[in-house]
């Protein structure tokens, strides 16, 4: 953590809303005048995709796995030394990982691939991060230790795969059969390196939807925010002013101590009236220090 030069992550997999997350982020701190500096987790895989399709199938004839999960597909230890030295000096490298056409065609590239590292903005407020290992701490990595404000989107299981499914064969062209292949390969490396993290983080954001999911290959469409409930779960409760939160989000509920339950239509206000805030006093004790 930093004083100086404060951190804060969104977690999540593939899937999960940490990018619809982000953009919410950015709106809130345009409001509050706030120069961040931006890294995407993607960033830190260790493969184009092309190449992380012969690594997958080389593994699948090796009777092992492989996914963009674990440690193997991904510079944990460089993601790690870049919160560090942001933390202490406000400065590090960043790339971006090209997903589609439409991001690619800028760099006269193809999707799948990287830009070139650079050097992040100078003379921010905040880095904000967003990816799968926001919060991983495993053998000698250990990059939650930087974060300041750590940040998990967790839906239930079945609307995260539908979530994948809609966005990678809409959005980025893949066949219904890989995203399949690549959620079953997957899966141990989700329960040994994401749903870890979700136990480290201040704040969880889990999306229940109101409607039938039953079967997640089934379905063609997400469903809504307001076809949805939020739990928002708070590792620190001495901080949240659950009377004032249940006030102003019309039809929230506490459903433990540490709990509150919001319709999903409210899910971004209830996030910026409760990070808001904390993200104010990250900035403002970074000014005075």
């Amino acid at each position: 953590m930093s004083v100086k030069h404060p951190i804060i992550a969104v977690t999540g997999s593939s899937g999960a809303g940490t990018t619809t997350t982000s953009d919410a982020f950015r709106k809130l701190f345009n409001m509050l005048s706030i120069k961040s500096a931006w890294v995407e987790g993607d960033s830190f895989h260790r493969f184009t995709r092309p190449e992380m399709d012969v690594e997958i199938r080389k593994a699948c004839e090796q009777s092992r796995y492989i996914s963009y999960f674990g440690l193997q597909a991904n510079h944990l230890p460089m993601l790690e030394a870049l919160f560090r030295e942001y933390a202490e000096h406000g400065t590090g490298k960043f790339r971006r990982y090209l997903h589609t056409f439409d991001e690619a065609a800028p760099y006269n590239q193809m999707p799948g691939t990287f830009t070139a590292w650079q050097d992040l903005p100078e003379n921010t407020n905040t880095m904000f991060y967003e990816g799968l290992h926001g919060g991983i701490v495993n053998g000698h990595v250990n990059v939650a230790q930087y974060v300041d404000l750590l940040i998990g989107m967790a839906p239930i299981v079945n609307l995260e795969w539908i979530q994948k499914f809609v966005r990678d064969t809409h959005d980025r062209g893949h066949s219904r059969e890989d995203v399949m292949n690549s959620i079953v390969q997957s899966m141990a490396d989700y329960l040994h390196y994401i749903t870890p993290q979700f136990s480290r983080t201040h704040i969880n954001f889990q999306r229940v939807p109101t409607v039938d999911t039953s079967n997640p290959l089934n379905t063609t469409t997400v469903p809504s925010l307001d076809e949805s409930f939020v739990i928002i779960h708070f590792r620190d409760v001495k901080k949240v002013r659950f009377p004032y939160l249940l006030s102003m989000i019309q039809g929230s509920f506490m459903s433990k101590h540490n709990t509150i339950v919001v319709p999903g239509g409210k899910m971004n206000f209830a996030m910026e009236i409760i990070t808001r805030p904390l993200i104010q006093q990250l900035i403002e004790t970074s000014k005075t220090s």
